[in-house]
């Protein structure tokens, strides 16, 4: 008997050109790794790196214009491809140039070497203990880790597949892609090594339990719905097949999971001290590319595959919400160090994005998807130019993270101050920047969605939140300096230019937000 012959896999190559020339680099940058000599690695990495992700951002562009229109009663473009493991629709290409944007931010301040005698911030060879003669001999020969350029390509691959998956499968594929880079990075700072070490450890064994419960909560949905499809899970919810035990579960577990990844509370134990032991150029990285990536999938699978339980998943997202916001904005006060300060921060942010999610406004014009989509904009591009600014203010022991060294900082580097200052108002909400643009846009989804009680309590959150900024505001420009006050480095132009862009792009979305406001509105609904 003849075999029966195997129909190949119908792939639009175009389409998600971006994804692939992403992975593309990643894949070239391990070559370099292995064939360019030593003395040029680094340099090349970075090169490959920065003209690789252009490259994808542009492609993202031309894949945006070409997406065709989808009829329906809510708006949407683009479609499912790839055998239908990925959706490229209007959320999905919006979310590749905003993650490819925070990617060429990232890599600039991974490429940072003239903060620390030439050297970047990881360390030389990961393999030498801490205080060795091994490391000794490794930093005196000046020997880099430039392989952190292929895995943040790798990472960021991880971050566009993650938000852009059709099917549970491949979300938990690329959960791990994006992840497991991460769990590395995080403990390859070239100073303060045994905290890097911890924080990678505790980074590592919290998302694996994470990453269990998001893959049992995979297995159980399976188990409800016999697909990993989210438009076949979609039909399943809908038509309450029965086994609603089963549907609760694997929805639970896969919140869990997805909850970990946004740094939520009761999931949030690992941020404080992972942000505080990371190198801060992959704090920043993973602050901005892993919260948009992980609560656009959470949108896709919760308004997509879930959402005909919406009375049962909704009660659950206002009590998280509610409870990060308040926990992220109270502890945040009592902070003395600069990067646990901003992790806790990122907390109540991402409490601020769950009020969004909680109101589920669909349709035309400001939605709660358009309105998530500009607050991790907002918030991604903030929050790098935030931990750029601590990379340069430093001491004999590299860079000095306690509140108290930063006393004086504006008059010690008063535009550094500023930028700083402009992005910590930014996080409050303050007028005439993103941050209140996208704060008010998620309020406002929210109050249209009748989820006016979370407004409030954002409200109140943001208020609190409000008196720790003006104080740490009032520390850089108006405390008297301790001892010879702050020493803010001379960075090389790729620190600068994060800065400066990451500030303009702050302004530009509180004064004048309207394009990007238009563009959000018009990327339409996830497309099953």
């Amino acid at each position: 008997m003849a075999p029966s012959p195997i129909d190949a896999p119908d792939i639009d190559y175009a389409t998600i050109s971006p994804l692939l020339i992403v992975l593309g680099v990643a894949v070239a940058g391990v070559l370099v790794e292995a064939f360019v000599p030593r003395a040029y690695r680094f340099v090349t990495q970075v090169v490959v790196a920065v003209v690789g992700l252009v490259a994808a951002f542009g492609a993202t562009v031309w894949v945006a214009t070409d997406l065709p229109e989808v009829g329906g009663d809510v708006p949407a473009r683009g479609g499912p491809t790839a055998m239908g493991a990925l959706s490229v629709d209007g959320p999905a290409v919006f979310t590749w140039g905003m993650l490819l944007l925070f990617g060429v931010l990232g890599v600039l301040l991974f490429a940072e070497r003239r903060l620390d005698g030439g050297l970047s911030a990881f360390t030389s060879q990961a393999s030498t203990p801490p205080g060795s003669t091994d490391e000794r001999r490794a930093t005196q020969l000046r020997i880099e880790h430039s392989e952190v350029f292929p895995l943040a390509v790798f990472a960021l691959g991880g971050m566009m597949f993650f938000a852009t998956a059709n099917d549970l499968l491949a979300m938990f594929v690329a959960l791990e892609v994006l992840s497991l880079p991460l769990y590395l990075m995080c403990g390859l700072a070239r100073r303060r090594r045994l905290l890097s070490q911890e924080a990678a450890m505790k980074y590592f064994l919290l998302g694996a339990f994470s990453s269990a419960f998001f893959l049992y909560g995979i297995a159980l949905t399976y188990g409800y719905a016999g697909s990993f499809d989210l438009g076949e899970i979609s039909t399943a919810v809908s038509n309450r097949i029965g086994g609603e035990n089963l549907l609760l579960a694997g929805m639970a577990l896969i919140m869990v999971g997805l909850l970990f990844k946004v740094a939520a509370v009761p999931f949030h134990a690992w941020t404080p001290d992972v942000y505080q032991g990371a190198p801060t150029p992959v704090t920043a990285f993973m602050a901005a590319g892993t919260k948009a990536a992980a609560f656009v999938a959470m949108l896709r699978i919760f308004y997509v595959a879930f959402d005909g339980a919406r009375w049962d998943w909704t009660p659950v997202v206002w009590g998280v919400a509610i409870v990060t916001m308040l926990f992220g904005a109270v502890v945040s006060i009592a902070q003395t160090d600069v990067k646990r300060m901003l992790a806790y921060s990122s907390i109540a942010h991402a409490g601020f994005v769950l009020v969004g999610l909680a109101g589920v406004v669909t349709g035309t014009g400001l939605t709660s998807l358009s309105a998530i989509l500009f607050y991790l904009l907002a918030y991604g591009v903030a929050v790098i130019g935030a931990f750029a600014v601590v990379m340069l203010v430093r001491d004999a022991g590299g860079e000095t993270t306690h509140l108290g060294r930063w006393a004086g900082l504006g008059k010690e580097s008063p535009l550094l101050a500023i930028a700083f200052t402009l992005f910590l108002l930014s996080f409050a909400g303050i007028p005439l920047t993103g941050g209140f643009i996208s704060k008010w846009s998620v309020f406002a989804a929210a109050w249209e969605g009748g989820a006016w009680p979370l407004v409030v309590v954002g409200v109140v959150a943001s208020a609190i939140a409000l008196f720790f900024y003006v104080r740490v505001v009032v520390l850089l420009f108006f405390a008297a300096p301790q001892g010879d006050g702050p020493t803010v480095a001379v960075p090389s132009p790729l620190t600068s230019s994060v800065v400066v862009v990451a500030a303009a792009v702050t302004i530009v979305l509180g004064v004048l937000p309207g394009p990007v406001l238009e563009l959000v509105q018009q990327v339409g609904a996830f497309v099953r």
